[in-house]
């Protein structure tokens, strides 16, 4: 009897044994299904980030080139009417100037008439009428002198026009842009200080060494030099001027060189460029200044000679009442 049971009490271990291996076995084969469906998804995760950062990388790329986009488009607008206001600007002055020198010949002519008046007619009139007379040449004299002087500025203001027309440059030759740079700057500061002896501002250069020598058109940069510098010290004395507690006149020039171009910075902390100008700034005769003070061309030309004159580009930066900054760049 014990040995006909024996089976069946060996019957409940094996069976126990199965079903602890198949456990194990479901546990393990849910374990590797898990591991899987992880890996899956971390490999999903990285998929969709990578994926992500493409994104993110394509989109960058695609405003980094519509910005280029709009910024040359602004560029070619900016050109056009600037092509346009040149065709405009050659006709007004070659019609201006014949008139405008007959004017300027005869009022020298009328000046030197006058004083042989005062010194030899004057000498036959009777003493009670020469003083009468003499005031009345002396008015006359005056306001010749008046018209001869204000011909001559519409002559130099004629003479930009015609200039800026023709858009040609000077001869290029090996330049040495830090001498250059460092002299128009002294010239300008000097100008200004004969000026107005009480203005003084502090200046900071900082050149770049080694720059050698780059072959450009030394007159012409020289001018759009001239007329930074001109704008920047007189943006300095406008804000000098409205006496502002603890203000300071600051200049900063600096240069800086590339394997690909040179670079011209001009800041200043005066007043800046008032908002609705700032789309202005290089358009022919647009100034900010008041009447007499400016004709509205230095930047206009200055914009013509870096561009098209040396294939470079000049931009700025403002911020009204607190600085403004002139970048020059030329190609090498």
């Amino acid at each position: 009897m014990p040995n006909a049971l024996l089976p069946f009490l060996l019957i409940g271990p094996v069976v126990l044994l199965l079903v602890a291996g198949i456990i194990i076995i479901l546990v393990r084969e849910q374990r590797r299904r898990l591991h899987q469906e992880r890996e899956k998804h971390e490999l999903l995760a990285q998929q969709n980030e990578l994926l992500e950062q493409q994104v993110k990388e394509r989109t960058t790329d695609l405003q980094q080139s519509l910005l280029r986009l709009q910024a040359t488009q602004r560029q070619l607008i900016q050109r056009e009417k600037l092509a346009s206001l040149g065709e405009l600007t050659a006709g007004v002055a070659h019609e201006i100037q014949n008139p405008l020198n007959f004017v300027m010949n005869f009022s020298e002519v009328s000046v030197e008439l006058v004083q042989e008046v005062k010194e030899e007619v004057l000498s036959v009139f009777p003493e009670a009428e020469k003083a009468a007379a003499t005031e009345l040449l002396d008015s006359l004299e005056e306001n010749l002198e008046r018209i001869l002087q204000h011909g001559r500025r519409a002559g130099s203001i004629v003479t930009g026009m015609l200039l800026h027309a023709r858009n040609t440059t000077s001869e290029r030759q090996p330049t040495d842009l830090n001498a250059l740079v460092d002299q128009y700057l002294r010239l300008s500061y000097q100008g200004v200080r004969a000026s107005n002896k009480e203005f003084n501002t502090t200046i900071t250069t900082h050149f770049a060494p080694h720059l050698g020598l780059v072959n450009i058109a030394t007159q012409d940069i020289g001018r759009v030099l001239l007329n930074l510098f001109n704008n920047a010290f007189y943006a300095l004395q406008k804000k000098q001027q409205q006496q502002l507690a603890g203000y300071q006149p600051e200049l900063r020039v600096t240069t800086k060189l590339s394997s690909q171009q040179f670079e011209l910075r001009v800041w200043d902390n005066g007043i800046g460029i008032p908002v609705l100008a700032q789309e202005k700034v290089y358009q022919p005769f647009f100034t900010t200044k008041p009447t007499g003070e400016g004709t509205g061309l230095g930047l206009s030309i200055s914009y013509d000679i870096v561009t098209q004159g040396h294939g470079g580009t000049l931009t700025f930066e403002t911020k009204e009442g607190e600085y403004t900054e002139f970048v020059m760049q030329l190609p090498l």
